[in-house]
């Protein structure tokens, strides 16, 4: 039987290497045979470092007939590599594709003008914590447990909010939302500078609840961005409806006024 071909892909300096590395290890300790192939190791061993689109396609050949060749020697091959096309992980066809997705661009200027983001992928890491990540990511392999895909018509919760900034209070009216239907739309306001007490741009406000909610919710909420919404009407048998939650004092006091003054003061 061939071994489980898992892809760790992303833009050069986005932290694959390290990512492969940790997680054979992690892999290992649970038993697996791993083995793990290189981009640059390989090349070297073949003294092919043509990165035309010939280059690349020829590349993510040559890793999955390396990949396969191991059968008798490892379970699992980790393979770390920018497959920046569809086309080259087409051709490569992992079991499991974790794209590292913490970087807008590399140095290399060729690779970032071909580089196309994923649509289809089993983790997404936003943020370079391998310590973190990979033993979410190894026991998600392990169970063979695959993220969920968040299903726009399926039924929905949503979360309108400034989120100046996300706080743990924000966290706790998510998860209780994500009860009650198993996937969440969490809105946020354009209104950066708004009233004067909006420091925080949107993509900010959209990173700080994806460091948030990854790993643990991947696939089960979806961030989008909306006008400064200030009022919402609505007729008769809409069909939805508008609730609001309470939580211990605790919880409910945490104020992002505070944080934010907190925040100016460091």
């Amino acid at each position: 039987m061939k071994p489980q071909r898992i892809l760790i892909m992303g833009l050069p300096g986005s932290g694959k290497t390290y990512f492969a590395e940790r997680l054979q290890k992690q892999l290992q300790q649970h038993g697996k045979r791993v083995g793990w192939l290189n981009a640059d190791d390989v090349r070297k061993l073949h003294n092919d470092w043509d990165f035309s689109d010939e280059g690349r396609i020829r590349q993510s050949e040559r890793m999955r007939r390396l990949a396969d060749a191991a059968a008798d020697v490892v379970d699992v091959m980790i393979c770390d590599f920018v497959a920046p096309t569809q086309q080259i992980r087409n051709i490569f066809d992992a079991h499991w594709v974790v794209w590292v997705d913490t970087l807008d661009e590399s140095r290399f200027a060729d690779t970032n003008k071909i580089f196309v983001p994923p649509s289809h992928y089993d983790f997404r890491i936003t943020e370079q914590n391998a310590d973190l990540w990979v033993p979410y990511v190894a026991t998600r392999i392990i169970a063979d447990q695959r993220r969920p895909q968040f299903n726009w018509k399926k039924e929905t919760v949503q979360m309108l909010g400034r989120w100046q900034p996300w706080h743990q209070g924000h966290r706790a009216l998510f998860e209780r939302a994500l009860a009650k239907t198993g996937q969440v739309c969490i809105m946020v306001r354009h209104c950066e500078g708004w009233q004067d007490s909006n420091p925080f741009s949107i993509d900010r406000v959209v990173n700080n609840i994806r460091r948030d909610l990854d790993p643990l919710y991947q696939g089960m909420y979806d961030v989008i961005a909306v006008p400064n919404i200030v009022h919402i009407t609505y007729g008769r048998k809409v069909g939805y409806t508008i609730e609001q939650e309470h939580f211990d004092e605790e919880t409910e006091s945490i104020s992002g006024t505070k944080i934010r003054e907190q925040m100016s003061l460091k």
